[in-house]
């Protein structure tokens, strides 16, 4: 699939055709996956092949569409999108992801990279970009924002960007598992243990136990010092 050549010979006819790249999209905002859509079947080398809102129906598509990229989000009912980047590289591991998402890529670029995601972009960056991001993942190369590739290089090298605030924040976050770390997201949106299950499909108790871990790994004594906590860190991402 992903070997497949750009050009095709019609002989009969003795034309040159194009075979367009195909894109799928997961994101649980239908209006998104609209405007994705509508931005990416005007170009001349893309076409989106098909949608989902969450990960279970998204793995059945690709099984049946095999696109040749896929862009998907980090928020999605049931299993994020770092647990279906996850699954979807046990068996396509070839398969393109670029992921688009509305929350910090300081906090989760470097995640999607570890998941063995090929890009990570920002949705409030320009659309233009987001079409420079996949045309350049297709391309073999890796995409992330100036911003944040400077900021890996600065912590490569060992920069002062390692001991500002924000990275200080990220730091600690870091001991949080993917999925600990969704639940201290959710928890810094205003969510209760009862909203944070249903989004996530998940028993009250099994949250409870998330927020346990995560107390104990941030030294948190409290339940609402980890509410603070969580909000602090939403404000941290939304001004950073």
């Amino acid at each position: 699939m992903h070997s497949a050549r750009m050009v095709a010979t019609d002989s009969s006819q003795g034309v040159t055709k194009f075979r367009k790249k195909t894109v799928f999209v997961v994101d649980d905002h239908p209006l998104l996956r609209q405007g994705l859509a509508l931005m990416i079947n005007r170009e001349p080398d893309l076409t989106v092949c098909g949608e989902a809102e969450e990960a279970q129906a998204a793995m059945k598509a690709i099984a049946a569409k095999r696109p040749d990229i896929l862009i998907a989000d980090i928020s999605l009912n049931g299993p994020d999108g770092l647990d279906l980047l996850k699954n979807i590289r046990a068996l396509y591991p070839d398969l393109p992801v670029l992921i688009l998402s509305m929350h910090d890529e300081s906090i989760y670029a470097e995640r999607a990279l570890r998941a063995r995601a090929n890009g990570y972009i920002m949705k409030q960056e320009a659309t233009e970009k987001v079409l420079i991001a996949m045309r350049r993942i297709l391309g073999g190369d890796i995409y992330l924002s100036d911003r944040m590739a400077n900021k890996l290089l600065h912590q490569y090298v060992g920069s002062q960007y390692m001991s500002s605030p924000s990275a200080d924040l990220n730091s600690q976050l870091a001991v949080l598992s993917d999925r600990e770390l969704e639940v201290f997201r959710l928890i810094g949106e205003g969510r209760s243990t009862r909203q944070i299950a249903e989004k996530l499909h998940l028993s009250i108790k099994t949250v409870e136990t998330y927020q346990a871990h995560i107390k104990d790994k941030l030294s948190l004594r409290s339940g609402r010092e980890l509410v603070q906590h969580a909000i602090q860190a939403k404000i941290s991402e939304k001004t950073s």
